[in-house]
């Protein structure tokens, strides 16, 4: 008796608490873009910013400049959480992210591949870097069979193919031609500077396409999560499950490359943040696209105003903070070991 009662009133709360998480980080990303349609070269007041929005107003430089990049951080930051989520769901680790195994690099090389290859166009980019980012996965994935599949397998294979990749990634950069090379390693940064409208339509019909086929394989991903055994009992495919998992991870790292380029430590990051601050025992996926949502866009301003006014990429923010948090984690982790 005392147990049901344990669990119904535990519930309530843990729904409370995502409840407060969900408005706290809306609110959050609903701040942090007011602020980025506020600032730039020169400050808009937010009265103007909504008169534009309203369509009282018309500013080329907020709505076509400013609310692009905006919205490319909101998101491609939730891409990225969602991504990380999967992974670290998939290998029951918090460093299996798309960058620590290796799912970015491999991005970045179909990239490479189209920038070098052939004229770089945005599809032939788009192509490249999710055909990049698939080959990868697909030898890491199948590598990770030995008797069985491991998650803690797949990340040391995983780190050891981002070594390899990321060593060809540079022989590719130093072989190619100087003006081609000095896009490639601008763009290696990750980086929002530039967003328009014209490189988000698709882009955003993907990611909400991979995002809404994820949500309805959450609560397997989650039985997945808990063990196998528990996953077969219950009736999880779980073959075809992880093959989803690894296709929607790959395809939201991907997409976020192809446009901005291989952004680092978001993926890693948002999915514990959110975890913790959910208080969930797994790795659930709406306050990991809500964290990275808000992460992105915050490393985003910091990029801009950090040597205004020139504006950092906004990988180079990430990777620093995220810098940080990996030693953190690794501390949290040896302590324990």
């Amino acid at each position: 008796m005392r147990g049901g009662i344990a669990v119904t009133v535990l519930v309530p709360r843990v729904r409370r608490r995502t409840v407060l998480l969900v408005v706290v980080m809306v609110t959050l990303m609903l701040g942090l873009g007011l602020l980025g349609l506020c600032y730039g070269a020169s400050w808009s007041s937010p009265g103007r910013v909504f008169a534009v929005l309203t369509g009282a107003e018309h500013s080329v430089v907020i709505r076509d400049w400013r609310l692009p990049r905006v919205l490319a951080g909101l998101v491609f930051g939730a891409a990225l959480g969602v991504a990380g989520a999967i992974f670290q769901n998939l290998t029951r680790n918090p460093m299996g992210s798309p960058d620590v195994i290796g799912l970015d690099a491999g991005a970045y090389t179909g990239a490479l591949v189209a920038l070098t290859l052939l004229s770089g166009t945005s599809a032939q980019l788009a192509l490249g870097s999710v055909l990049g980012g698939l080959v990868v996965a697909a030898a890491i994935y199948l590598l990770s069979f030995e008797r069985g599949f491991s998650g803690m397998r797949l990340v040391v294979i995983g780190i050891a193919f981002n070594a390899m990749v990321t060593a060809i990634n540079s022989w590719i950069v130093l072989r190619a031609e100087l003006d081609v090379a000095i896009a490639a390693v601008g763009w290696s940064a990750g980086s929002l500077n530039g967003v328009g409208w014209a490189d988000l339509g698709i882009p955003f019909s993907v990611i909400a396409l991979l995002l809404i086929l994820m949500t309805t394989r959450a609560h397997a991903m989650h039985q997945a999560s808990l063990g196998d055994a528990i996953a077969v009992t219950t009736g999880v495919g779980l073959d075809r499950l992880r093959l989803l998992m690894v296709l929607v991870g790959v395809g939201c790292t991907a997409t976020v490359t192809a446009v901005a380029g291989p952004i680092a430590f978001i993926a890693l990051a948002a999915p514990q943040i959110g975890r913790r601050l959910a208080g969930a025992a797994g790795v659930p996926l709406l306050p990991a696209a809500l964290t990275g949502a808000v992460l992105l866009q915050g490393a985003d301003l910091i990029a801009q105003m950090l040597l205004a006014p020139v504006a950092l990429p906004v990988g180079v923010v990430s990777t620093a903070i995220g810098g940080c948090y990996l030693i953190w984690l690794l501390t949290k982790e040896v302590r324990r070991a």
